[in-house]
């Protein structure tokens, strides 16, 4: 599995690469395959691009994915794009506030199924965090609580996971197609 080039090797600031679009999420294991098709979707593939592991980043991030779903005409729901954006800043910033010593540089990575969009930050600290209850007083520490509950609801999958390069991985999946809940159906419908 390729992630990229080494941090030492990146020169701009946002670079973004695609790759051949030929991954999918079976490859993770974590979602189940899309139904055979006669090819690739338009809007499938995999994207990658590395930035600096600092603040200014964390709205860079943001921008590209969203610009990215939008040109590749990505048929997600705004709660579901809203979701990702949302996943999207709080991966980085982790990475910034905890990470950047050990990996200035970090790489965010999106890949867009039939069916299905994974978001990935990529950083070189061999740290894997935990999803921790955070006291009420405190005003952070809450944000992978936060990822995990938006992909929960969503109907997706997330998790983190170490890299050959003894950094880590954190990702999150979530179907296009958002799911219905109780909270999302009219009553007046029944």
């Amino acid at each position: 599995m390729r992630y990229g080039p080494k941090p030492s090797q990146t020169r701009s600031v946002v670079t973004i690469e695609r790759e051949g679009g030929d991954r999918t999420m079976r490859d993770y294991g974590r979602v189940p395959p899309d139904p055979p098709a006669a090819g690739p979707l338009p809007y499938e593939g995999v994207w990658r691009f590395t930035a600096p592991s600092v603040d200014a980043s964390v709205p860079q991030a943001r921008r590209a994915v969203r610009d990215l779903l939008a040109r590749q005409g990505v048929p997600a729901a705004d709660d579901t794009v809203q979701g990702l954006l949302l996943i999207v800043s709080e991966l980085v910033t982790n990475v910034v506030r905890h990470a950047a010593l050990l990996s200035p540089m970090l790489a965010v990575e999106v890949a867009v199924g039939a069916e299905w969009v994974r978001v990935s930050v990529e950083d070189n600290h061999p740290y894997r965090p935990k999803a921790l209850e955070a006291d009420q007083g405190q005003t952070g520490g809450r944000g992978l609580l936060l990822v995990r509950e938006i992909t929960r609801e969503a109907g997706g999958a997330c998790d983190a996971e170490h890299t050959a390069t003894g950094g880590k991985v954190i990702w999150a999946a979530l179907p296009l197609k958002p799911l219905l809940t109780s909270r999302r159906l009219d009553p007046s419908a029944l």
